[in-house]
């Protein structure tokens, strides 16, 4: 082994390790967050999409509600 191998970390460098450490971890971190807000816009966005298609389908379909809401005076 070499003799810096050896040598127990000095505070400085656990302090300068233990940052490196919180910034990768906090990076990794918005990296996570980032990609499921992506996912979730993602799917959000489908299913909008999705949605509005229903809505046009059911504007253009015959409204049968409508033949028994209306009053006998109107079903001429």
């Amino acid at each position: 082994m070499l003799s810096h191998e050896l040598r127990s970390p000095t505070p400085q460098n656990q302090v300068e390790l233990f940052r490196t450490y919180q910034v990768s971890r906090e990076f990794y971190q918005e990296v996570q967050y980032r990609q499921n807000f992506e996912r979730h816009c993602q799917w959000y966005r489908q299913t909008a999409a999705l949605h509005r298609q229903e809505v046009q389908k059911m504007q253009q379909d015959i409204n049968i509600l409508g033949w028994f809401r209306r009053s006998p005076s109107n079903r001429h």
